[in-house]
């Protein structure tokens, strides 16, 4: 099991090296493979496909992303988090992004982003007595507002002075989420 999982490491490690070089498309399973040293079959025992590897690999970066963010105090720091983890990757994602795989990085920002805004709510407001309704159109409300932004920003090529402009958007909605607990609590019972 041991020798399992460093080979899957090297194999992960070799693709993500990958990735910062070249485009998704260009990368077979002779790069890979030549890149950490094994032979074809070792590669088809550990995974289908590119795309299965490409699914692990997103799949992995939101749980590292999970387990470094157990909680976060407000929906800026949700976004500063997902900021971050691309920015870490920048190369990395433009390329899954620019490829017909796109679904599948898309779907983990889906992940971070819901992980990130139900950390914040769960911890933030976990005593002001929402129905679980309420705090699930919360959650849906902040998600879908970080994965826009930060779509928004990917497509635009992540340009610095974009990635400022999210920072400050954050800015400017400071406070937002609490008046939206208000909101939802003055609004129970009335629809």
């Amino acid at each position: 099991m041991a020798n399992t999982n460093i080979t899957k490491r090297a194999i992960q490690s070799a693709f993500r090296e990958l990735l910062n070089e070249k485009k998704l498309g260009k990368i077979t399973v002779k790069d890979i493979t030549d890149r950490c040293g094994i032979n074809r079959n070792t590669f088809y025992y550990h995974y289908q496909d590119i795309p299965a590897l490409l699914e692990e690999v997103c799949a992995n970066e939101v749980d590292r992303l999970i387990q470094d963010h157990p909680t976060f105090d407000s929906v800026e720091a949700c976004l500063r988090a997902a900021i971050d983890n691309v920015l870490q990757n920048k190369r990395m994602i433009l390329h899954i992004y620019n490829s017909d795989n796109r679904d599948t990085y898309m779907a983990s920002l889906w992940r971070i982003c819901e992980y990130t805004v139900s950390a914040y709510a769960k911890s933030a407001f976990f005593d002001v007595g929402l129905t679980e309704e309420d705090m699930a159109l919360f959650i849906t409300f902040y998600k879908c507002e970080l994965f826009g932004l930060i779509i928004d920003w990917i497509t635009n090529g992540m340009k610095d002075e974009y990635t400022q402009g999210i920072l400050r958007y954050a800015l400017l909605r400071k406070g937002l989420a609490e008046e939206l607990i208000s909101r939802l609590k003055e609004s129970e019972g009335r629809t």
